[in-house]
């Protein structure tokens, strides 16, 4: 006794062995007339399958791809489609660039980086102020989620490189307003169902 594990790889196994046996019978069939007769028999066959797919577009054309796939491409007949080509069954994906910004300090990001170039170009008054106020504040929320000690000083002197020496802050008197961090959503969920499997 046979096993399947034993016979050769399918193919295409949706169509079972019979059907890829009959495709090698026919790819034996020396008169290229009566093997032309093979393969419109062999999609009969293969149509009566999937009954519910003959409303599909084009759902002729597909069969006789996969009848040529599963001859592996080896059954000369006159096809009365253009069957799929080997080449496009192997063929890699083209390769998608990403785009990939440079940027000094990753856990500031690209877009933080391009508004202090902002600010550096407004005029001096209360607005460039206000402005170089809200970018220090959220560089220091950036800044913690990849430090856990606050170091005021090292953000002041990462704005002072970033503005290409432009934004010049004392550390001493320039004082970088404290902000109540959120807890971890995720950790907390997990602490709760804890918790209440505990009860």
């Amino acid at each position: 006794m046979e096993y399947n594990t034993q016979l050769t790889k399918l193919i295409l196994p949706e169509y079972g062995r019979n059907v890829h046996n009959m495709v090698n019978y026919c790819l034996e069939i020396e008169d290229k007339e009566d093997r032309t007769r093979c393969a419109y028999s062999l999609i009969d066959i293969m149509g009566n399958m999937f009954p519910h797919l003959r409303n599909v577009n084009d759902f002729k054309h597909i069969l006789w791809d996969h009848l040529a796939i599963m001859a592996d491409f080896k059954l000369d007949i006159d096809y009365p489609y253009e069957i799929i080509k080997k080449e496009e069954l192997i063929a890699h994906p083209q390769k998608i660039e990403y785009s990939r910004p440079t940027m000094k300090y990753r856990h500031y990001g690209k877009t933080l980086e391009r508004m202090i170039a902002c600010a550096v170009e407004m005029p001096e008054g209360e607005e460039k102020d206000q402005l170089i106020s809200l970018l220090i504040s959220q560089m220091k929320k950036s800044y913690t989620q990849w430090n856990r000690e606050i170091d005021d000083a090292a953000i002041l002197e990462d704005l002072y490189e970033l503005s290409d020496g432009k934004i010049k802050l004392n550390p001493e008197t320039y004082v970088i307003p404290a902000f109540k961090s959120q807890p971890n959503i995720s950790r907390h969920r997990t602490k709760s169902i804890k918790n209440q499997r505990r009860r």
